[in-house]
């Protein structure tokens, strides 16, 4: 459970101010939230990916986009979007990295047996 004494905005804040270093889950989140919006808007919204720039995140992004084929982005797009609106925004992007996570955790699991 976080902190009550430190939300997670003024924890944000105070590392912007403060030279602290950031510990590596930190670094992690960070990532995953500017790779987000380093791609997204390029196409319409600056908050949602669409299906362009899904695919040219996971290709650039992640080693298995070199081998997803484009019938395999047009089932991930029709999973992560929820709402039906030809875009992903950060919430099932979000739902996508912590699929991402578990199927690296079952691996990891399965490797160290």
């Amino acid at each position: 459970m976080m902190n009550p004494t430190c939300s997670l905005p003024l924890c944000l804040e105070t590392r912007k101010s403060h030279t602290l270093m950031e510990t590596p889950l930190e670094k992690a989140l960070t990532t995953m939230v500017t790779t987000f919006h380093k791609y997204s808007g390029r196409e319409g919204s600056k908050l949602t990916l669409s299906r362009k720039e899904l695919k040219e995140l996971i290709k650039k992004e992640l080693c298995l986009g070199e081998k997803m084929k484009e019938s395999s982005i047009d089932d991930l797009m029709k999973s992560l979007d929820k709402n039906r609106d030809q875009e992903i925004d950060f919430k099932e992007y979000s739902v996508f990295l912590t699929t991402l996570c578990m199927a690296y955790n079952d691996f990891f699991l399965e490797d160290s047996k």
